[in-house]
């Protein structure tokens, strides 16, 4: 069973090299529930493209789950179904691969086809067009709409609306105590990435204290890299749209970037730049300096990679490693001039069953308040670092405790302090935010990249 409408075909078994010894590509597994033909509803698998170059996905019985790790492409099919055994048949095993391929979930000709279809459209666009942001906007306008809502509206409404959302945050985030509007532009800000429903206090903390202040001349926004397959610093020769508008690539900044880093760093950075398509670290920031500022300012987008795993190093050494970007992106502002403003988008820790851990973060007691309580303890530990201008201590921290609750951003941190010239984070909120089931809790700080006093 897929995504496709039932009155579709199924995909067909057709016995090619790459079936009969499937290799899966890196994949998400979630829980489906769906209507049985007896109208009861029943629990699938849904299976979708970690990377996002496919938008299907595939629903499955959970009996299949133990079928998955073993597509790594050195098993033929018959190999499989003897290891699995428990009753599963060759011709079950084939329907279940026939559909994974016709999704593009498999290492082979469809998602070949797929990858250079994306990559086409990529290249030839100016521009990355809204994903996160526009699913945000149109959210808002079917909350004031219901089911009803129709494309029209999501069109002609989503703009104003979303405008409207983030004029209601902010004033919610000054009423906070301990809300400190900023006297003038800093050379940097840290931010969340996390959806605005979770993250908006954090975001509305920090943009908010950006209100009535001059705009810069542009903004570099430093990202993480969620479904890429970059190993180092990956940036992106392209502006960005938003629901409120576009902001262009700010070609002299990435033409002064490309000379200071040379031909063969240059071609390290841009060759990954795909990683970019579906990535919303540095899109969901966007509307936020259009609403704040009111104009959309040219912009330059990188992704940063984890600097504790390699010590700054691409994570295979084929990558850009972190500090000759930050050398020659520090050395290409110094030479086109005027005001930036550095955004590190940053989230911290990760926790909770989506993540793998097997713990109940809503229980009052035992495992689950001691895991949230880890949490604090922890991101107090490491924010330090930052706050005290320490960020070479907060690498060798996580590289020593191997990064126990998941940051994902400590790239994005130390690239965004170093490029600020900043001496600290001036924590202005800290804040954790957890889903109603307690599947999931996500930390993050609203900043500013501080000069020495």
């Amino acid at each position: 069973m897929s995504d496709q409408p039932t009155s579709q075909p199924r995909p067909e078994f057709k016995g090619e090299p790459h079936q009969e010894q499937p290799r899966l590509r890196p994949i998400r597994v979630v829980g489906m529930p769906v209507q049985g033909p007896d109208g009861q509803q029943q629990m699938m698998m849904g299976i979708s493209d970690a990377r996002q170059i496919s938008p299907s996905m595939v629903a499955a019985h959970p009996a299949f789950q133990g079928v998955l790790g073993l597509m790594d492409g050195t098993r033929a099919l018959d190999a499989i179904v003897e290891e699995v055994g428990k009753g599963l048949q060759r011709s079950m095993l084939e329907q279940f691969v026939a559909q994974l391929d016709d999704a593009g979930l498999l290492e082979g000709p469809v998602f070949d086809k797929m990858l250079a279809e994306v990559r086409e459209a990529f290249d030839k666009a100016d521009t990355l067009p809204p994903g996160s942001t526009a699913q945000m906007a149109d959210m808002l306008v079917m909350g004031k709409h219901g089911e009803e809502t129709t494309d029209e509206q999501k069109k002609t409404e989503g703009p104003e609306t979303l405008r409207a959302a983030m004029r209601g945050w902010i004033e919610q985030a000054k009423q906070q105590e301990g809300f400190r509007p900023l006297e003038s532009l800093p050379a940097g800000i840290v931010a969340p990435h996390l959806d605005y429903p979770r993250g908006w206090l954090n975001y509305a903390s920090v943009y908010g204290a950006l209100e009535g202040l001059e705009a810069p001349d542009r903004v570099v926004i430093l990202g993480t890299n969620h479904f890429g397959v970059s190993t180092g610093v990956c940036g992106v020769d392209k502006g960005y749209e938003t629901p409120l508008g576009t902001m262009p690539l700010d070609s002299e900044l990435f033409e002064s970037l490309k000379s200071a880093l040379g031909e063969d760093d240059s071609a390290k950075l841009l060759a990954e730049r795909y990683d970019h398509e579906n990535e919303h670290s540095i899109e969901l920031h966007l509307p936020w300096i259009q609403h704040v500022f009111g104009k959309d300012l040219p912009v330059l987008g990188a992704l940063v990679h984890d600097p504790s795993r390699a010590n700054g190093d691409s994570y295979d050494g084929n990558g850009l490693a972190l500090d000759p970007f930050v050398e020659a992106l520090s050395k290409a502002l110094e030479g086109v001039g005027g005001r930036t403003l550095i955004i590190s988008s940053a989230d911290l820790s990760h926790v909770g069953p989506s993540f793998g851990d097997r713990v109940n973060l809503l229980e009052e007691e035992g495992e689950g308040a001691q895991m949230r309580e880890q949490v604090l303890q922890h991101d107090r530990e490491m924010i330090k670092h930052l706050e005290e201008g320490r960020p070479e201590d907060l690498i060798g921290a996580m590289a020593w405790q191997q990064n126990p609750t998941r940051w994902c951003s400590a790239g994005n941190l130390i690239a965004g302090m170093k490029l600020a010239r900043a001496s600290k984070l001036d924590v202005l909120r800290y804040n954790a935010a957890m889903d109603q089931q307690g599947q999931a809790m996500v930390s993050s700080v609203a900043g500013v990249w501080a000069a020495a006093e």
